[in-house]
C-alpha cells in the first residue's frame, strides 16, 4: 500500500509542476495539496517524523498562501 500511495502522490506531485509551467492555476495547487498529503500519509505509515513534518510545513504554507490570494 505504501509502495502505491509513494508512487501515485509522487506522479501527482509532478503534474503539479507540470502545470506550474504552464500556468494552470489554481490547478497547479490542488495537484500539489494531493501530492503533499500523499506524502504525509507515507510519512506516518513509516513513523518518519521528518518527512511528516516537512510535508505539514508544505501543507500549512500552501493554504496560507491559498487563503490570502483568495482574500
Amino acid at each position: 500500500m505504501v509502495f502505491a500511495i509513494k508512487w501515485g502522490a509522487s506522479a501527482i506531485q509532478i503534474m503539479g509542476y507540470t502545470a506550474t509551467g504552464f500556468g494552470w492555476t489554481p490547478r497547479n495547487l490542488y495537484l500539489f495539496l494531493v501530492g503533499v498529503l500523499g506524502w504525509f500519509a507515507v510519512g506516518a505509515l513509516w513513523n518518519d517524523k521528518a518527512l511528516m513534518l516537512v510535508h505539514l510545513v508544505a501543507l500549512g504554507a500552501m493554504i496560507a498562501g491559498m487563503s490570502s490570494s483568495a482574500a
